[in-house]
């Protein structure tokens, strides 16, 4: 009995079919936590998804941007595999919560990220323990300095200099958060809607 030779769309049909099922491990991998730190790693995606896998990374940013939603590329060092992360696009109205953080948490993150870029991406941590101790308690800091460390928002070398870490990155604007903190911008505009 001869085979029967699939139609052209057939054959689009199943190419649409692999590439949602790629787009579907590449969203599982991405924006589910399944290591220590949320998203995934380029030689991740690559494993799954092939050589071609930024194209399909590519092709689900731009259905997770119908969602509010943004995939970014974070650069972990020159040396170390990039990160694919995906984050809210553009900036939280003052209305949202603040997504399970506290407002002194907030407010400290933004004085070490201020303070690390003022010193030109890497500041003593003893320096910024200092200056959060004008505003926390001691135990507060060494809590706070942990837990942003922790989450990827700063890291520490072995002479205990911090840096600006994947994750501030990729979630924060830091050319946008210097001019508002020193009012380059102007006036603050109105963010609630």
């Amino acid at each position: 009995m001869p085979k029967e030779e699939k139609t052209e769309e057939e054959i689009e049909e199943e190419r649409i079919e692999a590439i949602r099922e790629k787009m579907g491990r590449a969203a599982q991998l991405i924006l589910f936590k399944h290591h220590r730190q949320p998203g995934a790693k380029s030689w991740e995606l690559k494993r799954a998804l092939g050589k071609k896998y930024p194209e399909i990374v590519k092709m689900l940013d731009q259905e997770l941007q119908k969602i509010g939603l943004t995939i970014k590329e974070v650069s972990e060092g020159e040396d170390k595999p990039a990160r694919y992360y995906a984050t809210m696009a553009g900036h939280p109205r003052l209305s949202d919560r603040t997504f399970g953080w506290r407002i002194d948490d907030m407010a400290a993150l933004v004085i070490t990220l201020s303070y690390i870029q003022s010193k030109r991406g890497g500041a003593p941590e003893k320096e910024v323990k200092e200056i959060l101790r004008e505003k926390f308690p001691k135990w507060r800091v060494n809590q706070i300095l942990n837990k942003f460390t922790k989450k990827g928002y700063i890291s520490e070398d072995d002479e205990g200099i911090l840096y600006i870490d994947w994750r501030t990155r990729a979630e924060i604007d830091q050319k946008e958060l210097l001019g508002r903190l020193i009012g380059k911008e102007g006036e603050l505009e109105d963010v609630s809607g």
